[in-house]
């Protein structure tokens, strides 16, 4: 569904990507690891056509992602913001029906409301919180908002950036399951970045992890733990000694 051949994009003097391969097959859950700052959010970016590359090729579906009609493009995506990104001035229902109400998607205001209603519903959230304002919702809830606005569309690719930042663990695992259980339910491919490990090994069928502006290994989760690629390694574990050097 999603291959990128040869990606690279420099910001002044700063190489972030420099020469990223990668493919993401349809219907399958892909998460991308790393440190910060390593490029993760600018390869998400890219991928939707946010950051222009420097050289390279991104196909999404056959097709390559900078050209034909934009608006067409972005509607096959939905995507969960890192730490919600809700509108704070609108109820929850308009923040989840916000694609819906506009664009090529625009739907009547009722159908809007009633479609929110039932995403919400499929996040585990009641349709008396529809109505509430984002500030009188807990992180929690907030982020199951923005994962009901991500599939408000019924998209054939999510984004996720970040999925459970700020989230204590029992929350974060709830979150974990239900972008598992969407995705397939769905069968959207799926594009994760995360440092949780827990995440990681939770909603993924493949890792790749980026390092120095490229792929340094890609597989199938089960296979993290017997890489032995020091870099995935040393990552995965926590460990302060390795060939990731860590700022003291």
């Amino acid at each position: 569904m999603i291959r990128l051949e040869q990606v690279t994009k420099t910001f002044g003097s700063n190489p972030v990507l420099r020469g990223v391969d990668l493919e993401v097959p349809k219907g399958t859950s892909m998460v991308i690891i790393g440190g910060s700052g390593t490029g993760k959010s600018v390869l998400l970016k890219c991928v939707l056509g946010l950051v222009t590359p420097d050289a390279g090729k991104i196909l999404v579906d056959g097709t390559d992602a900078t050209k034909g009609d934009r608006d067409a493009f972005l509607a096959r995506f939905g995507m969960l913001f890192q730490g919600a990104a809700l509108f704070d001035s609108l109820p929850v229902w308009q923040n989840v029906a916000f694609r819906l109400m506009r664009g090529s998607l625009k739907r009547p205001r009722a159908e809007a409301r009633e479609i929110a209603i039932e995403k919400l519903r499929r996040v585990g959230l009641k349709p008396d919180v529809a109505d509430r304002l984002p500030a009188e919702l807990s992180g929690g809830m907030q982020k199951r908002v923005g994962l009901a606005r991500a599939i408000a569309a019924d998209p054939e690719i999510i984004f996720f950036d970040e999925p459970t930042t700020g989230l204590d663990p029992i929350m974060a695992g709830v979150i974990n399951d239900l972008i598992r259980e969407i995705v397939v339910e769905m069968g959207a491919t799926a594009m994760t970045i995360t440092h949780d490990m827990s995440s990681v090994r939770a909603i993924a069928d493949n890792i790749a992890m980026l390092h120095g502006g490229v792929i340094q290994w890609t597989g199938p989760v089960a296979q993290m733990d017997t890489s032995g690629d020091p870099y995935l390694d040393q990552f995965i574990n926590g460990r302060a000694d390795g060939p990731i050097e860590s700022v003291r």
